[in-house]
């Protein structure tokens, strides 16, 4: 009898979090009201120059989002004055769970339980009310010598990890991943191929009746890039030369 109520318990409570998951996704694609964005800085590499580029963060350099999420919902016709209000909490001390190199889908699975658990974990005492999204910003001290982690959005649990630069020159580029990784946990999906990063066409580009096709003016926020012929492309310096496109519009129900 005891285990039955246990198992009991358990499927209740499975059942309460997956309905106000739900419930929490729905609203915050119907764009009446803003969703709550949250940033909690991490300093990924315990070094002198991330610490103090943590400690000097205010909430306005994270205002190029919200004014680009204004800018596009806009341009489909929603006259919500602010469809996404950023916020900025306290630096975290511990680092999200590694996925690893060619995890498994149990472990994926796993995996995505694990870092749900573990943003709420982290971020509860701060979370007053709790935001509506979570984004991680893991910040290294710049070099050309090493290269990122891949940054991750998870519509289960709206949570996000960002690997970012701790540069002010860099701070532009480092939005627009945030910003990519935040549509992500509404629902938008990558549009630019695995292997090589570069946009897929026409999905993750911008005008793709464009002509000449060729250069690009803006990327598409989950194209990522902007093409500058058949093999170049490069990260927008920030988010004023980004736009959603009309496939990624419908994916968070924005058109």
């Amino acid at each position: 009898m005891f285990k039955k109520i246990r198992i009991a318990i358990l499927l209740l409570v499975l059942v309460i979090v997956s309905l106000n998951t739900w419930l929490t996704q729905s609203r915050s694609t119907d764009w009446n009201d803003s969703v709550y964005v949250k940033i909690y800085p991490i300093n990924a590499d315990s070094s002198t120059t991330s610490s103090n580029y943590i400690q000097s963060l205010e909430l306005r350099h994270f205002h190029g989002i919200e004014d680009f999420l204004e800018r596009e919902a806009s341009r489909y016709g929603h006259g919500l004055a602010k469809p996404v209000r950023m916020e900025l909490g306290t630096e975290i001390d511990e680092q999200p769970p590694t996925l690893g190199s060619s995890p498994s889908v149990f472990k994926v699975m796993w995996w995505s339980m694990q870092m749900r658990w573990w943003a709420s974990d982290v971020a509860s005492s701060q979370d007053h009310p709790a935001p509506d999204v979570r984004i991680f910003v893991r910040y290294h001290t710049p070099s050309n010598e090493i290269t990122l982690e891949n940054s991750v959005g998870l519509q289960k649990g709206m949570v996000g990890v960002v690997n970012a630069f701790a540069s002010r020159q860099l701070a532009g580029i480092n939005n627009v991943v945030i910003a990519h990784e935040f549509l992500h946990t509404l629902g938008a999906s990558d549009k630019y191929h695995p292997a090589d990063g570069f946009p897929e066409f026409p999905l993750g580009y911008a005008e793709p009746d464009r002509s000449p096709l060729y250069p690009q003016k803006y990327a598409e926020i989950m194209g990522g890039r902007i093409p500058e012929s058949e093999k170049q492309a490069h990260i927008p310096k920030n988010l004023k030369y980004v736009i959603i496109g009309d496939t990624t519009a419908q994916e968070i129900n924005l058109r």
